[in-house]
């Protein structure tokens, strides 16, 4: 039987929609309906978006069950703002809801429609295979979906969506935005924390030991080419990513999680994300999967008080993709 709680992701993610719609116009936004009834909200296509636009959609898109920060930080003198995420239900808002997981595509050729989608409506859907490891399903009569694209999904998309989660179209709300916005990057680096669980997750760690999470990446600033964009994105967490995670179990496998989680694990750690990504020729599936993960850990493991550190800061590399 699928564990449940009390805690609704689409419920509260669409209390948090309800204050981003009323305050659009400040945030920059576009508020429009669909074809099939379905909220259309443009936080950075054809719209300014920003930065607080950003922050509130990271939000959305972990639930609402995690607090999202942009803070001063000295840990990159030159990168010196970072985005911050803590979560006390950090599976549930991370991989149930937050993670990318989702992949939406229709049509062929120069007007196929191809996106990653994330957000808690995957919770409603689960029709990943990650949710296979995941005790949480969602109930709710509305759902939000975030998707990194430059446009709207088209109404094949919308019904997909709205089968898979059991709900009239005019019940989802989507939020979209290209990763050169600068809501689309700050959303992006706020999945710092979720890089982390996913990596756990990856690595065959129990993911009911994880209990609390909390992370910073510095903000990159945007780039209007999409594959510089997506690079320091990429790179904000990949050399500079810090993520605390607190967990539950024997303090030697807290310390083996510890020591296997950095980016710098991985065979493709040394370079700059949009060189690695140019060098396989697009292919996001010959880059190593172990490459996305937090450059810093420390895993804290609860019945002993032992702490494990690895990992470290790129602050060169990090100044190679930003400037």
């Amino acid at each position: 039987m699928i564990a449940r709680t009390p805690a609704s992701v689409n419920a509260r993610a669409n209390e948090l929609v309800t204050r981003l719609v009323a305050d659009a116009a400040e945030l920059g936004l576009a508020i429009a309906k669909g074809s099939s009834g379905e909220t259309l909200i443009d936080a950075g296509s054809k719209t300014g978006g920003g930065i607080e636009a950003g922050l509130r959609i990271a939000r959305i898109c972990l639930g609402g069950l995690a607090d999202v920060n942009l803070l001063p930080s000295q840990a990159i003198p030159r990168w010196p703002w970072v985005v911050a995420v803590r979560s006390s239900l950090p599976v549930i808002a991370c991989l149930a809801s937050q993670y990318a997981g989702w992949r939406l595509a229709h049509g062929k050729g120069k007007d196929a429609f191809v996106a990653l989608g994330s957000g808690p409506a995957r919770a409603l859907a689960r029709s990943e295979k990650l949710f296979a490891d995941l005790t949480y399903a969602d109930r709710a009569d509305r759902a939000v979906m975030v998707i990194e694209s430059d446009r709207a999904p088209p109404p094949a998309i919308v019904a997909e969506v709205a089968s898979a989660c059991g709900l009239p179209a005019d019940r989802l709300t989507f939020i979209f935005m290209p990763t050169q916005s600068r809501a689309g990057a700050v959303q992006i680096v706020a999945r710092v924390l979720e890089v982390a669980l996913h990596k756990a997750h990856e690595l065959g760690f129990p993911l009911e030991r994880i209990v609390e999470g909390m992370g910073a990446a510095p903000l990159p600033p945007p780039h209007p080419d999409f594959v510089r964009a997506m690079g320091r994105t990429n790179d904000a967490i990949i050399y500079a990513g810090e993520v605390h995670l607190f967990v539950q179990g024997p303090a030697e496998e807290a310390k083996t999680l510890a020591e296997r989680m950095p980016s710098s694990a991985s065979r493709d750690y040394g370079r700059p994300f949009a060189e690695i990504f140019k060098r396989v020729n697009g292919d996001f599936y010959a880059i190593d999967p172990m490459l996305f993960s937090p450059a810093s850990v420390i895993v804290t493991a609860l019945e002993t008080g032992d702490s494990f550190h690895a990992g470290g800061l790129a602050p060169m590399l990090l100044d190679a993709s930003f400037t």
